[in-house]
Formats: C-alpha cells, structure tokens, sequence
C-alpha cells in the first residue's frame, strides 16, 4: 500500500505519533488510508450539504474495512460569480482544485480517493486530478437541485436571469422579479437545468469513475446518502481490483462519453472539460469527434434551458442509466468499457429502463436526428467553435447578418440594456478567451438578457469566451483562435456580414481574405490586458486555447 510509506517501519515512528494525534488507532494504522476529497462551502448553494454526503461516504470507506482522511478544496459559485470580476476566476479554479488534490493526495500517500464535488469547475477539476494521479479512485457529487415552481410551472436560476432582460423590456415588474429570485432554487445541490455542473455529473457515470445515479438522484434525497455509502465501500472494492482510473477513462471512454453529450445536449463547456480530462489520460481529443458522434447519435433528451423538463424529471424517467442502456442496445455506446460500478458499463446498466418516452425519446422519435453539441469551422474559426444545437430555435440554425463588435462583455450587456441590438444582427463579444479576459469568462447576462427580450430567434452571439450550461438561442462560443492569440475574431469590423450555417458545420466571415491581411498588418500589437496580477497572471502565460480544453501547459 502507498500510505505504508508513512506508517510502517521504525523510521515512520514520528509520522506514526501525528496519526495518532489525528486519533488513529492501532486498527485503521493497518487499514487502506483513503483521501475524501470534500469541496463544502458556505458559499455554494450545491456544496452547503457536502458535509452530511461525506459523512456517509466516510461511513462505507469504514464499513468496508478503510480509514478514511477527510480534506477540502476551494470552489467558486459560476452563479454568484457571474458578470463580474469574479467570473474571471472560474475556469481558472479547475486547475487549482485539481492541483489541490494532487498535493493532498500524494503528501499523504493516500491508497485511494472518493471525491465529493458538485458544481460547475470543481467536478472537472476532481476528474483531471484522479486521472493524473492514476490511484484508484471514485466520485460521488452532491446531486442536482430541484426546480422551483411558480404559477404551475417549472423554473430554475436560467428564469431569472431571463426575468432580468423581461424586466429591461418592461414585461416584468419589480415584484415579479423578486418573486421568480425567491422561487427558483428551493433547496441545495447543482442547479436544476442539463447545466454545466449537472452535464459533467452525467458524464462522470458514463466515464467510468462514478456509480449509477450520480448524476441525477436529486441532492435532498435519501438515496443520495445511500449512494455516497456505497461510493464509500466501492473504493475498497476498487483498490482491492487494482482498478485506477487510466484503466477506465479509455478512448472508448470518451467516445461514451461524447455519445452521452450528444443524446443529452449538454452544456459547450463539457467539450473543454472531457478535452482537459482526456489531456491528463494522455489521449488525442480532436473535435472534429464531436461532430462524428453527433452525426450518428440523435439528440433524444431536451432538459431546461433547451425545454421546461428538468435533471428531477430524467431521474424519474430512469436516470442516465436508462438512456446509456437506450444507447447501448441501439450499438451507439460500447457497453464493453470498465467502471468502477460493476465489471463493464452493460453490467452496470443491465436492469436499467425507460421509464417516460417523452423524457428520454425512443431512437425512432428524437427530438434532433444528430447530437446536441456541434462544433463549426470556417474561416472566423478556424481551429472550432462550439454551440449547443439541441438549444437553438430551428430559424437561428442558419442566419447571415451584420456583425454588431464589442470588446467585452460589459459593453455588450450595457447595449443589450440600452436596446441598442439591432434584429437580425450577429453579436460579436472578444477578448473572452482564456487568455485575453483571462479566464474564458462565461456569460449568462448577455444570452439571457437577449432571450428575455425576445430577440433569440433574431439574434445571434458569438464570442472567443465561453457560455454558462443554462444559456440557449444561437449562442456561438470558444471561438478559436481567440481575439488574443492572433484570431480572425480580432480583427471582425461593425457591419461585416457573418454567416452561419449550423448543420452545415461552418462559421464564415464575408469579408474578402485580402481586406483581412490589411487588417491583420494593421493590428497594433498584442498585448495582455493590462493590471492583470496574482494567480491570473501566471494563468495567462501557462494556459493553452480553447480549442485544446484551456490546460495549463
């Protein structure tokens, strides 16, 4: 064992008597050391129950004979955080969350891992710290929200942030407003939409690296302790198999895992994430494969923000379990890649069903015939960009319009506000990247602020940042290059005519390649944005495009 580095042998005496002043005894001395990752805060509502999650997962660990060492990590709320300075730092808290395990992790010599994130960048963060370290590992997340309900209806925090545009239009008053922000997120857990947090929950069954149920059984229900339990002793099961996480998160793998994005429509920022986690496994990730997949996989569940169905109504319906299973008879999943669940996927799914066809869509009714996410080329992108289909209104699939060009997202919220976006018009929002913001800021307000004014089946946006998971309409993200590295996004002039062509696959600026390199020898040179300090600073000269899942390099 690993942590036999730190408790046997008479030179581990004075390691020994700092275990003992933890209160270890004699018994759990022998035993398996497990790290439990926990990532409770006061200050996100899906991680303020992680305390009582990872009760019960210290709970297994012990019952299957492992002594297991609580420790935390830092997590920033994408919510909270949105549309200010904060948002900067979100993206960025990947890495820190993965490093910060790797150093737990090997400090102490764990034998094992059970990770417990929930939200948005910290679910990632753990997945590329498990696969790095390759020790045998398991995550289990805190589990989605519940929807709210108002007048009947379902709603979530994507509601407000719409409420907000419908409030800037006048359609919505004062008292409305506060009435949708004191109904929409009714209890703790990631919110309640196919959002990012959730999305990558999903994929972490569907990876190999989390049990069934992980991504859907709500955070208020018991049997989200059951299952943070049997995380617990699945661990052991796992160290005891000498299973490690590059045995499970394979090519095979990540084709899964893509198949799954597609069926489901996750969040564009999942594309970055698996790019990230499939860099620590050491596998190419080109993302022309998203557009094979999607090509052959239908989109055949439509959760909030793309409908009014929720991540409560998949859990009733059957879970992802049921949709893999869906998947894997139809010979779109390879049912043969391990997990940490049982032998194979097809074992750990084999009792799974559909419990609702109008959730999860029999193949021969989709709601799309290809996969939610797509990724365009073209000469405004040349190496990708990437948009959730499965969220755009059939008209906006194609749209050819006059480029509307800010330089942030501040300016652009401040014209929306102001009613300056003209119908018809392709938003263009630069210097997002991870480079040129820093930190590939998402942006909630802008879309939401379109949507609620009515203008997403009229407008479309694109940015080198990147999109929260609740954002719909022709919201165009991650393109690349970005602005800051040399990108024809930077050089994109007011009333230049952008074409887009979803289906197709293509993203192309009008404008003649020799008025580009007039342009582009007239560019003064690049230069980050200036009072960029601290952690950012060092974030910018280390981390790669989006294109390549914004790592550090």
């Amino acid at each position: 064992m690993r942590s036999d580095e730190i408790k046997h042998g008479p030179q581990r005496a004075p390691h020994r008597a700092l275990l003992r002043a933890l209160g270890v005894s004699d018994a759990e001395m022998e035993r398996p050391f497990v790290g439990v990752a926990n990532s409770f805060s006061e200050v996100v509502p899906g991680h303020m129950h992680l305390r009582q999650v990872v009760d019960a997962v210290k709970a297994g660990v012990r019952t299957a004979g492992g002594t297991p060492f609580e420790f935390g990590t830092i997590g920033v709320c994408d919510g909270i955080a949105m549309n200010h300075e904060g948002m900067l730092y979100s993206l960025p808290t990947r890495e820190l969350v993965a490093d910060g395990v790797e150093a737990m992790a090997k400090g102490h010599a764990f034998d094992a891992l059970v990770l417990v994130p929930c939200c948005d960048k910290i679910v990632p963060g753990m997945l590329m710290a498990a696969v790095r370290l390759d020790i045998p590992a398991v995550m289990i997340g805190g589990g989605p929200m519940l929807a709210g309900r108002q007048g009947g209806l379902a709603i979530d925090l994507n509601t407000v942030f719409e409420g907000v545009g419908r409030h800037m239009a006048g359609e919505l008053d004062d008292d409305g407003l506060k009435a949708l922000e004191c109904a929409a997120c009714p209890t703790c857990g990631s919110c309640s939409g196919m959002f990012t947090a959730n999305s990558m929950n999903c994929l972490a069954e569907v990876l190999g690296l989390a049990l069934p149920g992980n991504g859907t059984v709500p955070a208020v229900y018991s049997e989200r302790l059951r299952l943070a339990k049997e995380a617990g002793m699945t661990v052991m099961d796992v160290l005891a198999r000498g299973l490690t996480p590059r045995d499970v998160v394979t090519d095979v793998a990540i084709g899964n895992a893509l198949a799954l994005d597609a069926s489901l429509g996750c969040s564009t920022n999942t594309v970055l994430h698996l790019a990230a986690i499939a860099t620590e496994a050491g596998l190419d990730f080109p993302l022309q494969r998203i557009n094979e997949v999607a090509a052959r996989v239908p989109h055949l569940c439509k959760l909030a923000p793309a409908s009014d169905t929720h991540v409560e109504d998949l859990y009733h319906a059957g879970g992802i379990q049921a949709l893999m299973k869906r998947l894997m008879d139809a010979g779109l999943m390879d049912g043969d890649a391990l997990t940490v669940a049982a032998p194979t996927q097809a074992d750990a799914v084999a009792g799974a069903r559909v419990l609702d066809d109008e959730v999860v869509r029999p193949l021969d009714r989709p709601h799309h015939a290809t996969g939610g996410l797509a990724v365009l080329f073209g000469n405004l992108a040349p190496e990708g960009a990437v948009v959730k289909e499965g969220a755009v209104a059939d008209d906006m699939l194609r749209h050819r319009g006059p480029a509307q060009v800010f330089e942030s997202e501040a300016e652009a919220f401040a014209a929306i506000s102001g009613d300056q976006i003209r119908r018809g018009s392709v938003v263009v929002i630069r210097n997002c990247g991870p480079k040129g913001a820093p930190g590939m800021p998402e942006m909630l307000s802008p879309t939401s602020a379109i949507a609620g004014r009515g203008l997403d089946k009229d407008v479309a946006l694109i940015t080198d940042g990147r999109f929260s998971g609740a954002t719909r309409g022709s919201a165009i993200g991650h393109v690349a290059p970005e602005a800051q590295a040399g990108g024809p996004i930077g050089l994109v002039c007011d009333g230049d005519v952008i074409a887009i062509d979803i289906p197709a696959r293509t993203l192309s600026l009008e404008v003649p390649e020799e008025e580009m390199a007039r342009r582009r020898a007239a560019q003064p040179p690049l230069a980050p944005r200036p009072g960029v300090t601290g952690y950012l600073a060092r974030y910018v000269k280390l981390v790669s495009g989006a294109e390549k899942g914004a790592v550090l390099q």
